[in-house]
């Protein structure tokens, strides 16, 4: 009976051992304690419960670096996971990795800042940039009344998504809609807070007829939306853009800003994740004309550089800042 008893309890332990393995998808951050990626992190951890047989490993260096991010990266290949989401602090720097990593079976696909297209099966990116110019533009209409001057207060000069953004912005500007509204001046604050509210205070007081500030950068957004106060302009400017709404909240509430965008760093998270477990899955390819499914996000069509958009950026205003600030 003894025997028996052993035999069936190696038969349970056996069973137990068979239980089918977690996918492992390592979610790598520019850094950690950044609320931004901290949201990602929350939109991974809705992929992983409505897929069931997820874990996710959320990490990423103290600072944002490649060198910090390949140390990772190498501690993953060892820990041999199935798939790394990665938003790249470098896109070129970070290409040898990740291509160690995808020797060894890993997937890997990068979200939000994108890694080179030979370093990772798919980039996902949170908008595109018509989608980013024309949104900020319709802010701005709609905040001065379609008709009026307006600046822009961007990052660096240098600035390669800062600039192609404007880019669109003039474009944008160019269609009928729009040809009510003037562009007066774009100016560079370095994403740098007090460089920036100095621009802001110089755009304010040498174009007295000025109606709207647009800045596509989290830094100026917030400068700008001090100068407008400090400057006892509320309401008769407005300052809109790209911001992070636990930076926002109070300018909201001020009337310096009335919306505001930023692509929604929850649904971000999620879907990058769900498309990491479509490729573990073998359910997608990368290749031009091709989708990923992203659950309550839907399917992201690729490009023909293995590049998915999602959606306009998602706009926030004073009823729903609040609820967002406590996230990001």
């Amino acid at each position: 009976m003894a025997a028996v008893a052993a035999g069936l309890l190696a038969t349970v332990v056996g069973c137990k051992e068979k239980e089918p393995e977690k996918i492992r998808i390592a979610m790598v951050v520019k850094n950690l304690g950044n609320g931004f990626f901290d949201a990602a992190h929350t939109g991974a951890m809705d992929a992983a419960r409505e897929l069931k047989d997820v874990e996710i490993i959320y990490t990423g260096p103290t600072t944002p670096s490649a060198e910090g991010q390949i140390e990772i990266i190498n501690s993953l290949i060892s820990q041999k996971v199935n798939a790394i989401v990665i938003s790249a602090n470098d896109p070129n720097a970070l290409v040898p990795i990740a291509k160690k990593a995808m020797a060894r079976g890993i997937k890997v696909i990068s979200f939000d800042s994108g890694l080179a297209k030979e370093g990772r099966l798919m980039q996902l990116n949170p908008s595109n940039a018509d989608l980013i110019g024309l949104k900020q533009i319709q802010m701005a209409s709609d905040a001065i009344g379609g008709k009026g001057e307006i600046a822009i207060l961007s990052a660096s000069a240098q600035a390669t998504n800062q600039n192609i953004w404007i880019g669109v912005m003039k474009t944008v500007l160019a269609k009928p809609e729009f040809s009510n509204m003037k562009l007066v001046a774009t100016v560079y604050g370095d994403d740098q807070s007090d460089k920036s509210y100095r621009e802001a205070i110089g755009l304010l007081r040498s174009n007295p007829n000025l109606k709207a500030i647009i800045a596509p950068t989290t830094v100026g957004i917030n400068a700008a939306s001090k100068a407008v106060v400090d400057e006892h302009l509320v309401g008769k400017v407005f300052v809109t853009g790209l911001g992070l709404p636990s930076e926002m909240a109070g300018h909201v509430k001020s009337g310096a800003v009335r919306e505001f965008a930023i692509w929604n760093p929850i649904d971000l998270g999620y879907a990058a994740t769900y498309a990491a477990y479509d490729f573990v899955k073998g359910q997608s390819t990368a290749k031009p004309g091709g989708s990923v499914a992203a659950g309550r996000m839907g399917s992201i069509a690729l490009d023909a550089n293995g590049e998915g958009a999602m959606a306009p950026p998602f706009t926030y205003d004073k009823g729903n800042v609040d609820k967002f600030s406590k996230i990001f």
